[in-house]
């Protein structure tokens, strides 16, 4: 839904109603399973109650039900090792930062949907800021889904081997567990699912960054006053080794499951407003979890929304959720005093 009201809107979807609330060396490693795989025993589904999807619509949850069914997991799959084993942070020093791609939708073919005034400043600003860190930056804007989708497949079969990593950000409307382009919805994972360690080789081991600034669902947050106490003053690294097909993912919502993203049709939404600003700031000095933590304190204690003609949506509060699959610490070391890395 679009709250238009002093120019704050909600990446939302049509017309708001009532609010609705293991050691490889140690044998006996098990899984906590109610049953072995392919079992067919109890709890074998996988199925997570009330939802259809087996491990449900979470990002952790997308992410496994995009991935293929259990006996491709004893296939083996090799990617060249890019880090050491062992290593404190990612290798940031190949050739290239890597690609960046932006999704921005503005207008929809989806009669439900607003055109998302304001999003056209969040893609300058992002794209300004990736370009300081050295991203190849390219824009997409109001694509249909299939054309997301050969866009998407085109870059995973690209090879980023002289890449440092790669990211995609989307803004768009959005409701749980889906996102929406120009004609359709569709699943998160649909994208990701392309860029796990055995389906592009080439980033096995490299961070895979996902901004997503959209709605998660209806509900609103009215916040929590916090008041000052009376009593407070005013003052082995060469060695070959395994990883998991989707470690060194990191996926940064705008918002928390369930609940309203908001954009002001103006100065553009307050996650990316907040992400831009401390990318600008920051992005070079320090690592991608510290900055995203200063990012969720600007959106939560910076902004709030005014919507006095609409006062059940006035004076809302909102967080982003990040979820983060790296290994590594991540931080954009600038490439211009970098050393040429081993690939």
């Amino acid at each position: 839904m679009d709250a238009t009201n002093n120019g704050e809107s909600a990446d939302q979807v049509g017309i708001r109603a009532d609010i609705r609330v293991g050691n490889p060396e140690q044998p006996n490693d098990h899984t906590d399973a109610l049953g072995s795989v392919g079992s067919g025993g109890a709890g074998s589904s996988g199925l997570v109650a009330g939802s259809s999807h087996p491990y449900g619509s979470g990002a952790i949850g997308q992410l496994a039900n995009g991935y293929s069914s259990p006996s491709s997991s004893y296939r083996k799959n090799v990617a060249k090792m890019v880090t050491d084993r062992h290593a404190a942070e990612y290798n940031m020093r190949h050739k290239n930062r890597g690609m960046a791609l932006i999704f921005n939708h503005e207008h929809f073919e989806v009669p439900t949907l607003k055109s998302r005034a304001g999003t056209n400043v969040d893609c300058e600003n992002l794209t300004r800021v990736l370009k300081q860190l050295d991203f190849e930056v390219t824009v997409y804007k109001d694509c249909r889904y299939k054309d997301i989708l050969r866009t998407i497949e085109y870059a995973a079969s690209q090879n980023h081997g002289d890449s440092d990593c790669i990211l995609v950000a989307i803004l768009s409307h959005g409701e749980m567990g889906y996102i929406y382009a120009k004609d359709t919805q569709y699943k998160l994972d649909n994208i990701w699912s392309f860029f796990t360690a055995n389906h592009c080789p080439s980033l096995a081991g490299k961070p895979k960054l996902f901004f997503i600034q959209a709605c998660q669902g209806d509900r609103l947050d009215g916040g929590v006053t916090m008041q000052r106490s009376q009593t407070e003053t005013d003052g082995d690294s060469s060695m070959s080794y395994k990883i998991p097909v989707h470690a060194d993912f990191l996926i940064a919502y705008s918002t928390v499951p369930g609940f309203y993203s908001w954009r002001n049709t103006t100065r553009g939404s307050w996650f990316m407003q907040s992400l831009c600003a401390e990318l600008a700031a920051n992005g070079k000095r320090l690592d991608i979890l510290t900055l995203l933590t200063f990012v969720c304190q600007r959106v939560a204690v910076d902004f709030e929304s005014c919507t006095p003609d609409t006062p059940e949506m006035h004076q809302q509060k909102q967080i982003p959720c990040i979820t983060t699959m790296l290994t590594r610490i991540l931080r954009f070391s600038d490439k211009q005093l970098a050393p040429a890395g081993r690939v």
